[in-house]
């Protein structure tokens, strides 16, 4: 399939799709995020299979809590119609090397909380039952 048969989606629909806002897509653009969108004869803008990747691959970077500048790091090394898997790989490591971290230590404090919560609850409820035999 030619370029020009490719088909494409309108921003409303792909917004839509996945449950996104149009102005975050756009957004997305103008940081540099994502290359710029195709316009049809009504000036909306439109987007084929790999944009509609590549959004959702930052997608899902957002959702690991790759911050937008990670990834504008990210898009310098990457392009899709030049994958550079020798650069882009290391620092995708990398940075996931980080969170992994950031989500231990998350994982660590929370169960440090839950641990002072359930002996605070021990706690309340030896008084409650001491003050009920009272």
């Amino acid at each position: 399939m030619t370029d020009s048969q490719e088909p494409l989606i309108q921003i409303g629909k792909l917004a839509k799709q996945l449950a996104i806002t149009t102005r975050t897509i756009r957004y997305y653009e103008e940081i540099g995020l994502m290359g710029p969108s195709k316009r049809l004869s009504g000036c909306a803008r439109s987007y084929n299979q790999d944009d509609v990747l590549r959004l959702k691959f930052i997608l899902k970077l957002k959702e690991l809590g790759i911050s937008l500048k990670e990834m504008l790091d990210l898009a310098e090394s990457f392009d899709t119609h030049n994958q550079d898997f020798d650069t882009i790989t290391p620092r995708v490591l990398e940075i996931l090397d980080l969170h992994i971290g950031k989500v231990d230590d998350k994982i660590a404090k929370l169960a440090s909380l839950r641990s002072v919560i359930v002996n605070y609850r021990s706690r309340i409820s030896e008084l409650l039952q001491s003050q009920s035999t009272a």
